[in-house]
């Protein structure tokens, strides 16, 4: 199952994407014996500044089609990482081919791009800066990979 982290932005060289890259190296040599990968992430941006619905409409266009949509949101579910990693085995064992990780531009996700969501997660109700958002989805996806393998990588 590939992933893809469906953004809205454009991160500039430096150490959120230095981290991002080693992450999502870690996953798609961790995953690839798993079924899981590769990753990479796609980036939109909404030149226009024509709000959520316009950011929607670029998010949408950047989804493979038939792919699990999973949003980042504050209103979404607060999950484990085992619990998120059962869910990408889940998705994975049913059949899917795509998963869709979506995190929203500064104002969040569209309302309506989240009602079409297969599921949505919450790091919690504080607010993170999208940047490290996607540092910590980068992780965690590796970190699902890493429980999926049995290695020793998550400690609970």
């Amino acid at each position: 199952m590939r992933v893809h982290i469906c953004a809205v932005g454009r991160l500039r060289v430096g150490p959120e994407k230095t981290l991002i890259d080693d992450y999502l190296e870690r996953f798609d040599r961790t995953g690839r014996a798993l079924g899981l990968g590769p990753a990479r992430v796609v980036e939109v941006d909404d030149k226009k500044n024509a709000g959520m619905g316009a950011e929607a409409d670029l998010l949408r266009k950047s989804l493979p089609r038939g792919a699990v949509i999973c949003t980042l949101d504050e209103r979404g579910k607060v999950i484990s990482s085992p619990d998120l990693a059962d869910r990408m085995a889940g998705w994975r064992d049913s059949g899917r081919q795509d998963l869709a990780l979506i995190i929203g531009g500064a104002d969040g996700i569209d309302p309506a791009l989240r009602a079409e969501a297969d599921f949505s997660i919450s790091f919690g109700k504080m607010v993170w800066p999208h940047m490290l958002v996607r540092v910590m989805l980068a992780e965690q996806i590796y970190r699902a990979a890493t429980i999926l393998s049995g290695s020793p990588y998550h400690r609970v």
